[in-house]
């Protein structure tokens, strides 16, 4: 089907009905699939009789609410709102909604967000920890994050206090890409502590975004926080705990990432150490012992930024570079690299023959070139 993604300058007509039904809070994500298995489109579902929600597999007490929360919510006016906040929003049902979150057991149905989200085409690693880190947490965060973001990871975390916040900034710090997923609303008042809003504008003018399942407006809850823990391991390949004492709420992230079957990291601590007895404990219970950042890229199969470089052949004089500045995935007939780069034909030869050697370019058949 076509994807339902909103621009601010092209809301889609159906689109706005699953924003409405957004707002109503007593539906979630496992009545808000009823509705999608059983209505044709979202619209249909917004018009529903009392009687219709019902055979659509809602309790009657829900219906009922529906009905009267239906008279209060303006779709066209929440679609307006968005607009006005600068947060868009991709739908259960779109091609652009995250393939690895679909998979997981009760997606959103409606992920809110400001800036962008193109970062999750990436590999991405979920790093989490606690809110009262100690100095080895904040050393390690440091260490590690910015060794992972240099090698293209992208970095998920929540934004909280403590090791998500470090985490974010780490990898901003390393010019790496990272989104936060928040336990609220996606709109600047409503972003939790908002001693870290700061930290969010950086996020969204580094090419990143924030991501939320609720509606602007939504200040967070005991609730919400850890509901949103299985988005953020959700769209990720992995989970690191950093560092978290027994009752961290890290802890909810990593037993989210075992149900999602994503590999679940722990960086050991000392045994005399509150901070360390979660992750301690995770390793014992099968967790991957890390100990630097090469860990994590090995188990992943990525190479690292050095190994990168060390595996590119080099560009050893200026005809070489005139002709892969020339070459893309299209294929180029020598006569129109020679006419583009004005080069010698016998240096030309010479040059495309070396580059061969190299694996830096390749010949198709006839003289017609690519870069590799």
């Amino acid at each position: 089907m076509e994807g339902l993604i909103i621009e601010n300058n092209k809301p889609d007509n159906h689109l706005k009905y699953w924003v409405a039904y957004s707002r109503i809070q007593k539906i979630g994500p496992v009545n808000f699939k009823k509705l999608i298995d059983f209505f044709s489109d979202l619209k249909m579902a917004w018009q529903a009789s009392q009687k219709q929600l019902i055979s659509a597999g809602l309790d009657e007490n829900l219906a009922s609410e529906i009905i009267i929360q239906r008279q209060e919510i303006n779709p066209e006016e929440e679609m307006a709102l968005m607009a006005r906040e600068n947060v868009q929003a991709v739908i259960l049902t779109d091609d652009n909604y995250p393939s690895n979150l679909k998979e997981i057991f009760n997606p959103p149905p409606v992920l809110y967000y400001r800036g962008s989200i193109d970062f999750l085409k990436n590999t991405c690693l979920a790093v989490v920890g606690t809110r009262k880190f100690s100095s080895y947490g904040q050393q390690a965060t440091a260490e590690i994050v910015s060794q992972l973001a240099k090698s293209g990871l992208t970095i998920i975390s929540g934004l909280a206090f403590g090791i998500d916040a470090m985490a974010h900034k780490a990898c901003l710090e390393a010019g790496g890409k990272t989104i936060a997923i928040l336990g609220s609303g996606p709109d600047k008042q409503c972003v939790f502590p908002s001693s870290n809003r700061y930290i969010a504008d950086k996020i969204i003018n580094a090419g990143g975004g924030l991501i939320a399942e609720y509606p602007i407006g939504t200040y967070p809850t005991k609730y919400t926080f850890p509901m949103r823990n299985r988005i953020i391991s959700g769209l990720s390949k992995a989970v690191l705990i950093i560092e978290a004492p027994k009752s961290s709420g890290s802890l909810i992230t990593a037993r989210y990432g075992l149900d999602q079957n994503r590999d679940i990291f722990a960086l050991p601590g000392s045994i005399y150490s509150a901070n360390s007895q979660g992750t301690n404990n995770l390793i014992k219970e099968g967790a991957k012992l890390i100990t630097s950042a090469d860990d994590i890229l090995q188990e992943l199969n990525i190479q690292t930024v050095f190994e990168k470089l060390k595996s590119q052949p080099q560009i050893d004089n200026n005809e070489e570079k005139i002709v892969l500045d020339l070459l893309s995935k299209e294929p180029m007939h020598i006569d129109k690299i020679k006419k583009m780069s004005k080069l010698n034909i016998n240096v030309l030869l010479s040059t495309l023959t070396i580059m061969e050697i190299k694996s830096l370019i390749k010949d198709l058949g006839g003289k017609n070139y690519i870069r590799n």
